[in-house]
This record gives C-alpha cells, structure tokens and sequence, in this order.
C-alpha cells in the first residue's frame, strides 16, 4: 500500500510571550506575544509533512474561525485532514512564557475535551487503520482513546509509535506502551517511569536501564531524550543501542523540540531506517524547530535537500516498510 503517516492528537493554540531581556518571574518583563499553532498532534503531523512525508492528522478542532484556519494550514503544508473534525471546546490552548534565550520558564495548559475525538475514533477507526500504513499516538489523550488506537494497530498489523503528554494515562496505565513499536520520552519522563533518578545515572547506565524496561515491558524499542546531553536509544529486535549527541543551534524557541524530535524518529523508522540513525534525523529536525519562532521548521525540506545523509534516505526510491 501506499505511505501514509497517521497521526492521533490534539491541536491547541498556544500563546507566547518572549522577554526582550533578562526575564524576572516576580516582575512586568518587555518582550513580543504571538500567538502559534501548535498542539502535540498538529505539531507532528505538519513536521512530517515539510519533511516531504504523506501525513494525515486525526484530531478535533473548535467550532470557530480559529479552528476553521488550523484545518486550512495543515492543508496548505499536504497533511490529509479528512478525519478532522469540529467539536465544542475541541482544541486546546496553551500559555507559554519564554526567557531572552527561548527557553520556556512557565505555562498553563487548558486541555480540549477529548469527547469528539474519541467519537471519531469509534466511528471511523477502522477506515482510519486501514488507510494508514503506520500511526503516531500521543498516548495520554484518554485511556480509551490510547486503548483503541493500539487495538486498531495490532488488528491491521500496522506499526505504531508513541510519546508522552503529561503522562496521566501512562502512571496509571503503563501496560499501554506494551503494544507500541517505539516509544519517545525525555528523561523527567523516564525517571518516573522507571522510578529511578536517571540523571543520576551516566550514559551507559542510562541505557542499561532503558534497555531492562524496554524488555520488561515488552517494548520493540525506546528512544529517551536527555535536553543538551542529547538521547539514548535501544532496539530489543536488533539489539542496537547508543547515545546520539544533539548538533549546535542557535536558540530561538525550545518547545516544540521534542515533537519535532519525534516527528523524525517516527519519518526514518517509517522508511525503513535502523533505530539509531532515525535517532540521527530527529536530532536534526528537532535543532530545526529550534531555530524557528514557530513550532514546526517552515524552510525543512530545503535543509533537508542541503544534507547528503537527508537527501540519501528521503526520496523516491525508499520504500516504506
């Protein structure tokens, strides 16, 4: 069948302030507001579609003009919406505050009601799984919307990777990422599940204890990233493990870096690449999105065509597996 990524998330509009200098908490700071699409789900259905990969989000947005303009973004960049829907309070907004550097210092996320998008699941899941020839899940929407996105994946046999939100469904419910085929997460992520201070451990420590929860769990691999010290990854099947260190960036706006992070795990994994250089082209999409006041990278596939190792893999004649 033909290539096509799937996506199963939320869309948000998010709110940003950023400080013109030195950011005091305490104090009235001078800076810029703008305000960004974003939202986990949204976020990696549009990376992968500037990455020049076929995507389709499954998500909700409000009954608004606002949503109305979300859904003809994505459309703009090629990502299929044809299981989008409008839905009362059907995406959520984010409240962000960023330092003079871009790093986020504080926010407040007000969550849409997942009501509608399960409702689509329900409704068209089947369609929705065999239209897809993998899927991407942000796992901690709702237990149930987690649950039936799994099964579906599993019925048709199609690959599926997931990533955190605010881990909610994932504490109470760890037995969820047993049927995934990846599962990304940083480092506070992998602590808690773990329950282990992992930044206390070193490098190979870190991977030792990925590696045992990986098989624990019955995971097919797990990539964690650790913030400048970059990631480690472990792959059960092929047993390949490391640590991939990030690239330099200038610094514009950090959120956004580990959709984008993920978003390219999830592009080289659905072309067929090994593990650890999926790793590679997620770590270079991620200091994209970094470099970028919004929270996808808009120039990605100019780039990308400028890298010989992007260029080799992302093209016509790669087949998705």
């Amino acid at each position: 069948m033909s290539q096509l990524i799937t996506v199963i998330g939320n869309v948000f509009m998010d709110i940003k302030g950023f400080a013109s200098e030195q950011y005091h908490p305490q104090a009235k700071n001078i800076g810029q507001i703008r305000f960004v699409h974003g939202g986990v789900g949204r976020n990696i259905a549009e990376n992968l579609a500037l990455m020049g990969m076929p995507s389709c989000l499954v998500s909700t947005v409000d009954e608004s003009a606002l949503g109305n303009e979300v859904v003809r973004r994505l459309q703009s960049r090629g990502v299929d919406t044809r299981f989008m829907s409008a839905y009362p309070q059907g995406m959520g907004m984010w409240l962000a505050t960023m330092d003079e550097q871009g790093n986020l210092v504080g926010s407040i996320s007000q969550q849409p009601d997942f009501g509608g998008l399960y409702g689509g699941i329900a409704n068209h899941g089947h369609a929705i799984a065999e239209a897809s020839s993998h899927l991407a899940l942000s796992i901690d929407l709702t237990e149930a919307i987690a649950r039936k996105t799994i099964e579906l994946a599993a019925s048709y046999r199609k690959p599926i990777y997931g990533l955190p939100g605010n881990m909610s469904v994932i504490m109470s419910h760890p037995d969820i990422l047993e049927g995934l085929d990846c599962f990304v997460c940083n480092h506070v992520e992998a602590g808690r599940l773990m329950a282990v201070s992992f930044d206390a451990l070193s490098i190979d420590g870190q991977i030792e204890a990925m590696a045992q929860f990986v098989e624990a769990r019955g995971l097919r691999s797990m990539v964690i990233t650790l913030g400048a010290k970059g990631s480690v990854f472990y792959d059960s099947l092929s047993g390949v493990k490391g640590h991939q260190p990030v690239f330099p960036v200038d610094m514009v706006d950090s959120s956004g870096a580990g959709d984008a992070f993920f978003s390219g795990v999830v592009a080289g994994l659905a072309q067929g690449i090994p593990l650890n250089q999926a790793v590679w082209i997620g770590t270079k999409v991620a200091g994209w999105v970094i470099e970028s006041a919004e929270n996808n990278c808009p120039n990605t596939r100019t780039l990308m065509a400028s890298d010989p190792f992007m260029k080799e893999w992302f093209n016509d004649k790669k087949k998705p597996v």
